[in-house]
């Protein structure tokens, strides 16, 4: 009895999802924003149909990491050779800026430093999965300012890894010259294979003819290759998410990519539909009722500031003020990675249990609106031409009319300046 209302309980919520799913693309809008919807429905602050997240914690972790590895198995390698310098250095700036931002913000309250980096962390991290989705609908994907974009999100995937090695040793309090040796391995490790992968071009797998029998061995396959990569990477003190990732690029610049990412999506689709479905579990709906101040403050003052921080960064880089305006408003939201530094920030005793409450609320908030500001942003775009190089081009577009009135005011004014003078 109690495995037939586990078994019906699980059916209603996969039904529940893809109804959530459907409702969401015909509205044009993400997919995945019908699953947190339908996570907060059934959750403990809906219906409570699901009243705890356990249950499937561990699908939600394979999600991301299946994430990370299609990731890596979908990654042009070539193209991201091109524009990684360019990434890395955006990356970078992003994390100071905002690692920055939390330290001047925390200095007159005492925090500690760990907090202050998990702070800037989450806040310095973008999602993969609505970008991806926001440069398809607006058919940016291939154009110079996606595919920018594109080696931003990987690269700030990447700085993931050495991220949750910090907060770590922070809440243990052994932030010594062994983590920094890690972090700089991972980051050499990376950059070694990306360098070599380019050059040999495509090869084949020895194990593939001995799977290619049909393509329920494939996807195994390629399964066995991510996990068995993941927990090497884990034992050698770094993140599963990282050999997940290693494993993707690997698979993906053989000749079998296809195949590969053929058979493998669905599985990472389904998984990825739990990771955001416990996102909505965990949505506390009351909690954000009671500080609807704060939280408000809270989540436009992370997406404003990710904008002007990423719009100033690209400009400074002579980008174009319509190419660094899309890109920052494409990257204004917090990520799906947020989640989980936020829960290693609570196993590490930084984040209380408010906290953690609040970045995760702030988290789903940034996610869900993070289409309306891209709307938002296309809209103002089609409609008064946001592609000038200056800021008096762009105000021109915006205030020419006040202006011209404005101008022609202040040379009548001049003119009878002039004839009372006379």
């Amino acid at each position: 009895m109690h495995i037939s209302h586990e078994l019906t309980q699980i059916a209603f919520v996969v039904v529940s999802a893809l109804l959530g799913g459907m409702i969401l693309v015909r509205l044009k809008q993400p997919v995945f924003l019908g699953y947190v919807a339908v996570g907060v429905l059934l959750g403990p602050s809906g219906f409570c149909v699901l009243e705890t997240r356990d249950g499937i914690s561990l699908l939600a972790e394979l999600g991301i990491l299946l994430l990370l590895f299609l990731i890596g198995l979908e990654l042009d390698i070539k193209l991201f050779k091109d524009t990684w310098k360019k990434a890395l250095m955006i990356t970078s700036l992003q994390i100071g800026g905002v690692v920055l931002l939390m330290a001047g913000m925390f200095f007159f309250y005492k925090a500690s430093w760990g907090l202050i980096l998990l702070l800037g962390f989450i806040g310095a991290l973008s999602s993969t999965a609505v970008a991806i989705k926001m440069l398809e609908s607006s058919g940016e994907l291939k154009t110079k300012a996606g595919r920018l974009t594109m080696s931003i999100l990987i690269a700030q995937d990447l700085a993931f890894v050495p991220m949750i090695l910090i907060v770590r040793a922070c809440g243990e309090n052994s932030l010594s010259g062994w983590i920094f040796l890690k972090v700089l391995f991972s980051v050499a490790l990376l950059g070694g294979l990306i360098h070599i992968l380019s050059r040999l071009g495509k090869y084949k797998l020895p194990f593939y003819k001995h799977i290619d029998v049909n393509s329920e061995m494939i996807a195994l396959g390629a399964l066995a290759f991510c996990f068995v990569f993941s927990a090497c990477s884990g034992m050698l003190g770094l993140s599963a998410a990282y050999g997940a990732f290693i494993a993707g690029l690997v698979l993906g610049n053989s000749e079998h990519q296809k195949a590969m990412i053929r058979v493998t999506h669905p599985i990472q689709s389904l998984l990825m539909m739990v990771f955001f479905l416990s996102i909505g579990l965990l949505l506390d709906l009351s909690f954000i009722w009671k500080n609807l101040l704060l939280v408000g403050i809270l989540v436009l003052g992370v997406t404003l500031g990710k904008v002007i921080l990423n719009a100033v960064i690209l400009r400074g880089l002579k980008y174009s003020w319509y190419e660094s305006s899309f890109i920052a408003v494409t990257l204004a939201q917090l990520g799906e990675f947020s989640f989980l530094l936020a829960s290693v920030g609570k196993e590490a005793a930084i984040l209380d249990p408010f906290s953690e409450k609040l970045v995760v609320a702030l988290t789903a908030l940034s996610l869900g609106l993070s289409p309306i500001w891209h709307i938002i942003h296309q809209r103002l775009h089609d409609k008064i031409g946001i592609d000038s190089r200056s800021v008096r081009d762009f105000t021109a577009v915006l205030f020419g009319k006040e202006r011209n009135i404005w101008c022609s005011f202040l040379n009548k004014c001049r003119l009878k300046q002039k004839e009372s003078k006379k």
